[in-house]
């Protein structure tokens, strides 16, 4: 558990004002998921773990790897974190605030997605986006890179686990094996208690 978290006090989403203010939130950072809903994790950690304490690191942890190995979008965690945050007030009040909270990662970001499809096609030959084209595409990866060392520093707390995840990563660069066959093997390490946490 992070310092932060031990001296915040989790705001409660019990009224409208802090619901609305946290759909706000999520609403402005949409526009920024450049490369999917990962490239954001950084600051969904940041606002569940340290501004909002409605988590610690390890149940964010455990909340990502279910969103994670569950099917459907990388974004699915917004929906799980905004649940979490509201479940203390009671299961419709959470289930309404993970609703939202998804919805407001979603909207923006598709509607500018829609409008760009639209008139994408006619600025083909257009020298903004081909430089537009040829920036994304370092920067996404550059944020995924920290994502990937965020989530390696909160998960992984003794030197079997780092190393298991660096044997992973090595892998997963260098063959075509199934991410799943992974999951599977590091599942089975957990349970035997070969990795902890």
């Amino acid at each position: 558990m992070s310092a932060a978290s031990t001296a915040c006090q989790a705001v409660q989403l019990g009224d409208w004002r802090q619901l609305l203010a946290v759909i706000w939130d999520f609403l402005s950072l949409s526009l920024f998921s450049l490369g999917g809903g990962n490239t954001l994790l950084n600051e969904y950690h940041h606002m569940a773990v340290d501004q909002y304490c409605w988590l610690t690191s390890r149940q964010f942890a455990d909340i990502y790897a279910i969103a994670e190995a569950a099917p459907g979008p990388s974004s699915m965690i917004v929906g799980l974190l905004g649940m979490g945050a509201a479940v203390k007030e009671g299961p419709l009040w959470g289930v309404l605030s993970g609703l939202t909270a998804e919805i407001a990662i979603l909207l923006p970001s598709t509607l500018l997605m829609v409008a760009a499809a639209v008139s994408w096609n006619r600025l083909r030959h257009s020298p903004w986006r081909i430089a537009f084209e040829r920036g994304l595409g370092p920067i996404t990866l550059g944020i995924l890179f920290a994502v990937g060392l965020k989530i390696l520093r909160i998960s992984d707390h003794d030197t079997p686990a780092y190393a298991v995840s660096l044997v992973v990563c090595v892998l997963m660069l260098r063959t075509k094996i199934s991410p799943l066959w992974f999951m599977a093997v590091a599942g089975l390490m957990g349970a035997l208690g070969l990795v902890n946490r």
